[in-house]
């Protein structure tokens, strides 16, 4: 995708061929600043302090920290550690454990002496894949926006996401977002409504930035506004991502998300979720029961990062002092609520057998 007309990747080799290069995205949106890891354990930090997020460009920024961690050493035991140590830096987004899981098993299969080349060869590879994974979700999606734009008579449509789902979760592209971006393209009048995303603001602080930069036409939203919006039909399409969908269609995404989908619901507007294949967890029926939720700091509750007059960033505390705060980072949506799953292979409904449509080879799918 583009800024200011220059094309980017989210995560890259650098020009000496082993550094990765990240957009830092707690930089995002008043400054545009790449952060460079060396190590494995930068790469830990980078995913644990959401340097770098988003289920796909975790998944793959991971991939590159084992590359990172088996620079000094190859051996079989630091594989292990460095697995381990970058497997334990967030528990909900299940592309982590998946990259992890292939980066393994293509190193596993090499000599020590081989291994880094392989982790660095593999990584490219799983981060092209991971582009073009997405802009398919773009193709597949774009045809459910031209249909509902017939439908509303051609008049501008209007899609509400939720969280940051577009090319700065993922390598290039994003996932929920891969549909406007191929629908501006296509010249179609559209709009989109960004909800703002508390408490980290990644749709206002992430995705109206990315919006903007590619001209698509948005309003920035507060939380609770969507519902009221729907009411008055100023929605005609809500659209989010995953960072982890079961075998049964039930999503985890951003807290937030459930409250969406229920209004949705409520009002009769269509609710898609997108989705890479690597984001599906086949051994999990349950969400609600089975989704391990993160919950993260409550300084990200009880202060609001933001920029200050003079143009220096600033945390500014907005909780009554003393008063504790809980931060569960996302919540699930049973599949009843979701209208449909938009993966690289096509959209499906959100079932056992709608996913299984797609994707009969799955090992351990549900039936």
């Amino acid at each position: 995708m583009r800024i200011r007309g220059q094309a980017f990747r989210t995560i890259f080799v650098a020009d000496d061929g082993w550094t990765v290069r990240v957009i830092d995205q707690t930089r995002l949106p008043f400054e545009l600043e790449f952060q460079e890891l060396r190590s494995a354990e930068q790469a830990a930090v980078a995913i644990q302090d959401m340097v770098v997020r988003g289920a796909p460009l975790i998944g793959i920024t991971a991939a590159y920290g084992v590359a990172l961690g088996l620079r000094s050493d190859p051996g079989d035991a630091n594989l292990a550690r460095v697995l381990a140590l970058l497997g334990a830096t967030r528990p909900t987004a299940v592309n982590l454990r998946w990259a992890l899981a292939r980066m393994e098993q293509a190193l596993r299969a090499v000599t020590p002496a081989a291994r880094m080349e392989r982790a660095y060869a593999e990584a490219a590879l799983m981060a092209d894949e991971d582009a073009a994974t997405c802009e398919a979700i773009g193709r597949h999606g774009l045809p459910l926006l031209e249909r509902l734009a017939l439908q509303k008579g051609r008049r501008r449509l209007n899609v509400l996401t939720h969280c940051n789902a577009g090319w700065l979760a993922c390598v290039d592209w994003g996932t929920a977002l891969a549909p406007v971006y191929k629908a501006h393209d296509a010249g179609m009048d559209l709009h989109v409504w960004v909800d703002e995303t508390r408490p980290r603001n990644q749709g206002a602080a992430l995705t109206a930035f990315e919006l903007g930069a590619h001209g698509v036409a948005h309003t920035v939203i507060a939380d609770n506004a969507g519902g009221h919006l729907m009411q008055r039909g100023a929605v005609d399409v809500c659209i989010v991502g995953t960072d982890r969908t079961t075998a049964t269609g039930d999503v985890a995404n951003k807290i937030g998300t459930y409250l969406k989908a229920l209004a949705a619901y409520d009002n009769g507007v269509p609710f898609y979720v997108a989705l890479p294949s690597s984001t599906l967890d086949w051994t999990l029926q349950d969400g609600v029961r089975d989704i391990p939720i993160e919950e993260r700091a409550a300084r990200e509750i009880t202060h609001v990062a933001g920029r200050a007059p003079d143009g220096t960033r600033v945390a500014v505390e907005v909780v009554a002092p003393g008063s504790p705060a809980a931060n569960p980072a996302f919540d699930v949506t049973p599949a009843r609520l979701v209208t449909g799953l938009i993966t690289e292979r096509g959209v499906c409904e959100a079932s056992a057998a709608g996913l299984r449509s797609l994707f009969p080879e799955a090992p351990g799918a549900a039936t």
